[in-house]
């Protein structure tokens, strides 16, 4: 059964200053984020050929904004920035050097490794972009998590 708190409602729908348990729920944020970021990174870069970083850019700014607006809702308990342009801002920026990193690995493997066939007759070189990506999101995920739980969402700022 449910655990309900003092004010009647389902405590996991309730924000929480739980490192553990932000972690669980940013993981399922996350999970959302990286399905809105995949698909339209899939979708303009195969059925309407875009170029791979141009793709994954695009999809990294609907994920943001996914990854945003959830995180504040559910996840983090403590806004360290009280005016909202603002606090998307600092958010946006810790997601940027996420995106640096997605964006150096699809570079690294659409291009160069994808031209020297280092997968070989495993992968087509046209799929390698798709590597890249799954590398970068882990990465990225660590670092967004952790970035902005203790750089934006931090009691003791």
């Amino acid at each position: 059964m449910e655990k309900i708190d003092r004010e009647g409602g389902p405590s996991i729908l309730k924000k929480t200053n739980s490192t553990l348990g932000q972690f669980i729920r940013y993981v399922f944020v996350g999970g959302g984020a990286t399905v809105v970021q995949w698909g339209l990174l899939v979708l303009l870069k195969e059925v309407f050929h875009l170029d791979a970083n141009i793709a994954n850019l695009i999809g990294f700014v609907g994920g943001l904004v996914f990854n945003y607006v959830i995180s504040t809702l559910w996840v983090f308990d403590h806004n360290a920035i009280q005016n909202r342009a603002a606090e998307f801002a600092a958010f946006a920026l810790i997601g940027v050097v996420g995106l640096g990193i997605n964006q150096g690995l699809i570079w690294l493997f659409d291009k160069p490794l994808a031209q020297a066939q280092v997968f070989g007759k495993l992968l087509p070189a046209d799929k390698y972009y798709l590597v890249g990506q799954v590398l970068a999101t882990g990465i990225a995920f660590f670092w967004n998590f952790f970035a902005r739980k203790y750089l934006l969402y931090n009691k003791k700022n």
